[in-house]
Parts: structure tokens; sequence; C-alpha cells
């Protein structure tokens, strides 16, 4: 198993080389990038072509980016306008798949496999004018992402049209067959019903069409971006539920939260609660059957 890492953990700071050797020297063989500006100056080739080569100095593999989900999203705020691939609006519309294509663009000079999105913001509703709206920014990513060599994946979220049960059923009735999904656990978590208190109400409607994993962990009422075992989460039966899905050597990226404060555990010391967090993980992995 790849140890993969999201840049959401440090999020507030430049992605430096610094930082990419602190995640390297925790044993981590691959990140995801968070793309917002401040972090990643994806939108700038010298930017990304440094990048690239503080990534091959420090032997990281770039797994996968994930799209940016607002237009001025800066240190320690996650707030500003959205940028939304749902946009009723034709100029706000074209402005995100702009602004998403510049995003699949950072392929031509650093290649990697997946970019992950959201169908709109943390409350979309559905809306089928919304649903419109998305299938035509999608009909037109998707062409641009295949020409990059760039596999769009849509992840499931708490809003109306983030839920597995939504997403597909628009890829089926679109037809959008380059889209696949990114299975987020922490917020399928979060979406189990207290009367049917099980992952796999999430899981199965996006099982056959997965090409990548979020983990995390939470205690079942908002999205903490825990560790692994630090929640609740019964992860026997999440890794079994992980391992039935059809690709082999699904990837599988850490996705933890970013802590701050005066008392906040510095970046080593959440890089060591990452890794441990892994061991235990892939010693169950190992396990189970």
């Amino acid at each position: 198993m790849q140890r993969l890492l999201s840049t959401y953990l440090c999020i507030s700071k430049k992605l430096t080389p610094e930082i990419l050797g602190q995640i390297a020297e925790a044993d981590f063989q691959g990140i995801e990038i968070f793309c917002t500006r401040s972090h990643f100056e994806y939108s700038m080739k010298p930017e990304i072509r440094a990048m690239a080569s503080a990534l091959e100095a420090h032997r990281l593999q770039l797994a996968s980016l994930h799209a940016p989900t607002s237009r001025d999203l800066s240190a320690m705020r996650e707030s500003g306008a959205p940028l939304s691939i749902c946009e009723v609006e034709r100029v706000r519309r074209i402005e995100a798949m702009d602004e998403l294509k510049r995003v699949i663009d950072v392929a031509d000079d650093l290649p990697y496999a997946r970019l992950i999105l959201h169908m709109g913001g943390s409350r979309e509703t559905a809306d089928p004018r919304k649903r419109d709206a998305a299938f035509s920014s999608l009909e037109h990513l998707v062409l641009h992402a295949h020409h990059a060599g760039v596999t769009l994946c849509v992840e499931n979220t708490l809003s109306e049209m983030g839920s597995p049960d939504y997403l597909r059923a628009f890829v089926d009735e679109t037809r959008l067959s380059g889209v696949r999904f990114n299975f987020d656990i922490g917020h399928a978590h979060l979406a189990e019903f207290p009367e049917e208190p099980s992952l796999e109400k999430s899981f199965a409607p996006m099982k056959k069409l997965i090409s990548s994993v979020h983990l995390h962990d939470n205690h079942g009422e908002k999205d903490e971006h825990l560790p692994p075992y630090e929640g609740s989460i019964h992860w026997p039966d999440a890794i079994k539920l992980l391992k039935s899905a059809p690709q082999n050597g699904l990837p599988l990226v850490l996705e933890l939260k970013e802590k701050s404060g005066h008392d906040a555990p510095t970046m080593n010391e959440q890089l060591v609660a990452a890794r441990k967090s892994l061991d235990k993980f892939e010693k169950a992995w190992a396990q189970s059957l």
C-alpha cells in the first residue's frame, strides 16, 4: 500500500520544499495537493516546475490534485466566493470552469492521475438548474482532462448534490463516461442514518466507479478530519468495505485537518500522529480477509 497524504494538513502555509521534506521524512511516498493559490500557485508555470523539482528531490509522487473550492481561499479561512461547477449563472460557471482548466493544465509540466472535485458547495441543494449546469461544466472538463491524461473524480460530500445516491444517478442519467468517484469515508460516516449505521449505504452507489479514497475519522457529529482510530468509525468493517471495491490498488489518501492555535502540535508532531495511524491501519488492512 502506498502512503499518500493530502496537503490539506498544511493548507494555511505555502507548500515549500521544506514541508515536502518533512512529509517524506515521515515515510509518506506521495501527496495530494489541495489547490489554493496561497498554498500552491497552480496557474504559474515557474511555480509548477519548481514544485516538480522539489517533489523529485524528495522522491514524492504527485498522486492527485484537489480542486479549489473557493476563488479567494486564504490562510486559515475556508470561506470567500465559492468556486462551483453548479453555477446557474453562465458567466460565473465559465469562470469556475476556466479556473479548473488551469488546475488540469498543471499536468502539462507536472503529471498527475486524478483531480478530486466537489459537486457544488457544502450546502448545495438539489435543483434541476444546478444539475444542468453541472452537466454542462463536466461535459467540457472531462474532455479537457482526458487530453491532459487526468481522471475527474467527484467526491461525496454532505450536500444534497454531493450525496452518493445523487452522484450515481447523475452519472448514470447523463452518461458522462469519463467521470469517476472519490469516496470520502469521513463524509460517509457523517451521512449515516441512526436507524442504519452502516458505511455501506454510502459506499454501495459509488462502488463500481470509485477511483480513489479519502481516509479520515470523526465522531459522527462534525467533519473533524482526524487520523483513523481517533473518531468513531468502525475501521475493521470500513477496511472490508474498501477492499471490496473492484479496482485493485485503490489509492488511499490520508486527508487530515490542520490544527491551529498557540497550543497546537507542530507540523512534525501532526505528521508523527498521521504515520502512527497509518501503521495501525496498514496492519489491520494486511490482516483483513
